[in-house]
């Protein structure tokens, strides 16, 4: 295995500041977790169609079985007829977008932001608190799988991100024309 230079981890926030080195193999595991995460995703976007389920999704019953702090504003979402013909739309549809663009590497930050969305309306319908730690469910750990993968800026990392970050649009690099896309990219 070759040696290369160790990258330096570091952040300053609130006067307090973090540093570290990655280990030579950590962009490995950011590749692997960004896969992961986005095979998992687009497998239950998959799974939720009805030519693979064998019947039209349904958020409803989810939404009415809500028990976490916002639980009346789910109920109320699952009795709207039109809402939830969007919700049932839009949460297999946003599934799918985010696994192919997380399993691509293009626009993972945007993806993971969808995603930790996603996984923060899933943590605030299931918000558990039994225990001593019962905060800390699975759609927390995935809610901030996705905010670290977007910090780590994962789709640079073999990944198509990397590829439209050198693009060029009329000789000029595409991050100059259109710098929002620093917020998406990566």
């Amino acid at each position: 295995m070759e040696t290369t230079p160790v990258n330096q981890l570091e952040s300053r926030v609130g006067g307090i500041t973090l540093e570290g080195e990655p280990h030579a193999l950590s962009a490995w595991f950011v590749v692997a977790l960004r896969l992961t995460m986005g095979l998992a995703f687009l497998g239950a976007g998959v799974g939720k169609l009805s030519v693979v389920a064998g019947q039209p999704f349904d958020a409803g019953g989810y939404l009415m079985g809500a028990s976490g702090p916002a639980a009346g504003l789910f109920g109320a979402m699952a009795t709207n007829p039109a809402l939830m013909e969007v919700v049932n739309v839009v949460v297999p549809a946003t599934q799918i977008l985010i696994g192919l663009a997380l399993v691509a590497g293009a626009f993972v930050r945007l993806a993971a932001l969808g995603g930790a969305m996603q996984m923060a309306m899933f943590y605030l319908a299931s918000w558990d608190v039994a225990g001593p730690l019962g905060f800390v469910n699975s759609d927390l750990v995935y809610l901030m799988v996705f905010l670290a993968i977007a910090a780590f800026g994962a789709g640079r990392i073999l990944g198509l991100d990397r590829v439209i970050e050198t693009l060029e649009v009329g000789g000029e690099p595409l991050l100059e024309r259109v710098p929002a896309l620093r917020y998406v990219l990566g």
